[in-house]
């Protein structure tokens, strides 16, 4: 898959040709910092790294700064490889912007991190339906009820809808269309809801198969 890095801005909704509202989230996308192209012959794979997003070069470690002066790119706060990419036509160091790799109306996939919700119960957690008010049980609303047997097997099974941690995870939405480019403030409108707050940083990807 080829794709772009960029960072979600919002939601909005546009009107399309039949006059209907279309919710749409607002996504910058790049321009994005070749920091490394990636072969057959010296990495075994081949694959564009790319950089998003300024940092101060005070928050960068040696290593790293020496990486991105190799290919005279400032320092980037997201980092990450494409493979889809055919690597002869781009050079070290080249932006990538969204307009040359999108069009209105192609599918893509947003991958993000998303929401972290904390500790939550089995009700938030797992759409458990509670439990009843009646025969004395006024306090169980909320709770998961049993979770296992007793004498056998003595334990709880690997797996085992609780409560715990919630979200957080990175998550992939697939088949979003593309609404709308406005390539002069590197703005992509896609159909939909993507994974994440605002200002979460997401690989929007295309199949190139």
């Amino acid at each position: 898959m080829t794709g772009i890095l960029g960072k979600k801005i919002g939601m909005t909704s546009v009107f399309d040709e039949r006059g209907q509202s279309v919710p749409c989230t607002v996504i910058e996308a790049g321009p994005c910092t070749i920091t490394q192209i990636k072969t057959v012959e010296k990495d075994g794979y081949t694959a564009l790294q790319m950089g998003f997003d300024d940092k101060p070069a005070r928050a960068v470690s040696k290593p790293e700064a020496g990486h991105l002066k190799k290919a005279g790119a400032s320092p980037k706060r997201l980092t990450r490889e494409f493979r889809g990419f055919d690597v002869t036509k781009f050079q070290l160091g080249a932006e990538v912007r969204v307009d040359s790799l999108f069009a209105v109306g192609d599918r893509v996939a947003v991958a993000a991190r998303s929401k972290g919700k904390g500790f939550q119960g089995v009700v938030k957690r797992h759409h458990f339906g509670g439990g009843f008010r009646t025969h004395g049980q006024s306090d169980r609303e909320r709770a998961p009820g049993s979770i296992g047997g007793s004498s056998y097997p003595s334990r709880v099974f690997r797996g085992m809808r609780m409560a715990g941690r919630m979200g957080g995870d990175r998550v992939t939405v697939k088949n979003l269309r593309v609404v709308n480019i406005i390539p002069e403030s590197n703005i992509i409108l896609i159909r939909g809801s993507v994974p994440g707050h605002n200002n979460t940083y997401v690989e929007i990807l295309k199949n190139t198969r």
